[in-house]
């Protein structure tokens, strides 16, 4: 049976390694199922070796002996004056190849020695140089050449071919390589985008000692990632894991702006007595000016780098991409969007606060109290 599922996943390879050739732009294609070199095959007749009373070990400690030779702690040793020499008997070379002779080879049994020809089949067949294995199965691995191709839109058109869209029973595809660190990146990446956006809002409600207004501040994040994902696709720039880390050093930088506008309003209502609309117009005025010109000096800091100057740029020049194009969306739109969401999230605040100040128990006595000694000085 393993036998089987082993000849049909390797002509079903041929087929997979034929039309990976047809994808356009790609490299060379190599596949371990190619690599095949001249074996002796055994096949044990097994109701004739059980009549003779012959194990599959017999068989194979026969044949691992006459072309190989023993195990070096089971071959005698010649004993000379300052060293032990093993001693090594087998067949020649040539006579590994004569069928003729292997079958004549004696095997031991139950009731004495029994040529090997009378108990398994011989012959000279093509096989496997090795034999990989991935999750205990046997497997065949396919490796591609990019040639300055994208990964997914590779890995896309070798799933849309006919041989791998139906594969036979017992024969399954599996992703490894470049391919497979893709997707466990892509799975990791939500964690640990939730993980740093936890970190921020921690940082924000301990800094402001408030759990509601961080929300305004972290509406940034969702600002920036239209202009990282947009300058990716002007730039024909693959996602990839560097694009992944720049947008994760994205968060910390794109919250800075929604920070000096939040913070500021907040401290002029508090400390000057202005009104919500005054404060922020106060903020556009004061930090407007900063925040374009930090903006400004981080993108020109990352350009060199997202133009490829320097030391390998394919691992940093996605990263500067995704930063700019990021700040490029979060600044100018965090000067529009950022305070409307202030005075939503401020006039839900007051909401809340007024209907819980309503629904207060001591807020009611208070009012029947009033009530009653407006009632009592109308009658008198």
């Amino acid at each position: 049976m393993a036998r089987g599922r082993a000849a049909v996943a390797a002509r079903r390879a041929r087929q997979v390694e034929r039309e990976l050739h047809t994808i356009p732009g790609i490299g060379n294609v190599t596949s371990t199922s190619s690599l095949v070199r001249p074996e002796l095959i055994v096949r044990p007749d097994f109701a004739k070796a059980a009549d003779l009373g012959v194990t599959s070990a017999a068989i194979t400690d026969t044949l691992r002996i006459a072309t190989a030779g023993d195990y070096d702690q089971a071959l005698p040793k010649l004993n000379l004056s300052q060293r032990q020499v093993p001693v090594v008997v087998k067949l020649q070379a040539d006579a590994r190849a004569d069928l003729e002779l292997l079958s004549r080879l004696a095997v031991p049994g139950a009731h004495g020695p029994v040529m090997l020809g009378n108990v398994a089949t011989l012959l000279i067949d093509g096989g496997p140089a090795q034999i990989d294995r991935y999750g205990r199965a046997r497997n065949i691995n396919f490796e591609i050449e990019l040639n300055q191709q994208p990964l997914g839109a590779v890995e896309s058109a070798a799933l849309a071919l006919p041989s791998l869209k139906s594969l036979p029973p017992g024969v399954t595809q599996t992703t490894v390589g470049d391919a497979e660190a893709m997707a466990e990146l892509f799975e990791s990446f939500g964690l640990a985008m939730l993980t740093g956006v936890l970190c921020i809002c921690i940082v924000l409600v301990l800094l402001f000692k408030d759990f509601v207004q961080p929300v305004t501040i972290l509406a940034a994040l969702v600002l920036s990632i239209p202009g990282a994902f947009l300058a990716l696709f002007i730039t024909q720039t693959a996602i990839s894991m560097p694009s992944m880390i720049g947008l994760i050093m994205l968060m910390g930088i794109a919250t800075k702006n929604s920070i000096l506008l939040v913070e500021y309003a907040i401290m002029a209502r508090r400390d000057r007595g202005l009104t919500r609309m005054e404060a922020l117009l106060d903020a556009y005025h004061k930090r407007a000016r900063p925040i374009v010109m930090t903006t400004i000096a981080m993108g020109a800091g990352m350009l060199p780098i997202a133009l490829g100057w320097g030391v390998d740029p394919s691992f940093r020049s996605p990263m500067a991409i995704v930063v700019i194009g990021g700040l490029i969306t979060s600044t100018f739109l965090s000067l529009l969007v950022i305070p409307v969401v202030f005075n939503y999230v401020d006039d839900a605040v007051l909401r809340i606060n007024g209907w819980l100040h309503r629904r207060r128990p001591g807020a009611l006595g208070k009012a029947g109290a009033a009530g009653a000694a407006a009632g009592l000085a109308d009658t008198h």
